[in-house]
């Protein structure tokens, strides 16, 4: 592995960022996982249900292991992706695996009839329309998602941007994101959060990071930051890696 500031920031800046697959980071960084194990969690929905739709399935990969690990499928399942390079590469994935993606802005209403779906689900929307969702779930219908939790990874988010307000630091609190449900007229059935210790331990690691995860640093790169990211560097060699705390939370919700 290259060691020099320069060598590992080139190295991320020139690795593809697109889907949801973070084997990039093997030996890099890592991320404690929730307790729940949400793909075993959706390949068991997955099996129960008549009619499905995945939002903003990324890359598919998620959907992908769930279908492969779960005991079944059902008759109609679709997802939803913006992204044109996660589009490619979920059609490419899912596709024979009987799975239709739709292009969608992630913006309402979604694409779909109402009570289309007695299943909804999801793994780190960027943005939930609980109104849409309810819409387009049967009554009786569920949703089933993890979510990132509010001020994920904020140690890296403040390093990077300084001290954030107590409202940004709330947004995506799980408490918020249940009754923004409920207005909707779904009924919460199960809500589980739990901090995730997270490590990077090299500058290519979060330079890679924060390239996908566009949210974290919004407008990042390499040049806008390099002055902090030399810093960043230096503590990481000599104190070892950088610890945050990413968040996360399971959320059920029926339509009655």
């Amino acid at each position: 592995m290259a060691s020099s500031f320069d060598d590992l920031v080139r190295e991320a800046e020139a690795a593809p960022v697109s889907g949801w697959d973070f084997s990039w980071l093997d030996g890099r960084a890592t991320e404690e996982r929730p307790s729940w194990g949400f793909q075993r969690i959706l390949g068991q929905r997955l099996a129960e249900a008549s009619a499905a739709l995945d939002v903003q399935t990324g890359g598919g990969e998620v959907l992908a292991g769930a279908l492969r690990t779960g005991a079944g499928k059902p008759a109609v399942l679709a997802a939803t992706e913006s992204w044109p390079p996660n589009i490619v590469k979920a059609t490419r994935l899912l596709h024979p695996l009987g799975v239709v993606v739709v292009a969608d802005p992630d913006e309402p209403p979604l694409p779909f009839a109402d009570a289309a779906f007695d299943l909804v689900t999801s793994r780190h929307p960027a943005t939930v329309w609980w109104s849409e969702i309810a819409r387009v779930l049967r009554p009786g219908g569920t949703y089933t998602a993890q979510h990132v939790g509010h001020s994920s990874v904020f140690e890296l988010v403040e390093f990077f941007l300084g001290p954030q307000s107590e409202e940004v630091r709330r947004g995506r609190h799980p408490d918020d994101e249940s009754a923004q449900a409920r207005a909707a007229g779904l009924e919460v059935t199960d809500l589980r959060f739990e901090s995730l210790r997270t490590e990077f331990f090299d500058i290519g690691a979060v330079v890679y990071f924060l390239r996908k995860v566009i949210w974290m640093v919004p407008g990042f790169t390499v040049e806008a930051y390099r002055d902090r990211l030399r810093e960043l560097h230096e503590r990481i060699e000599r104190e070892g890696p950088f610890v945050a705390h990413a968040t996360r939370f399971l959320i059920e919700a029926r339509k009655a």
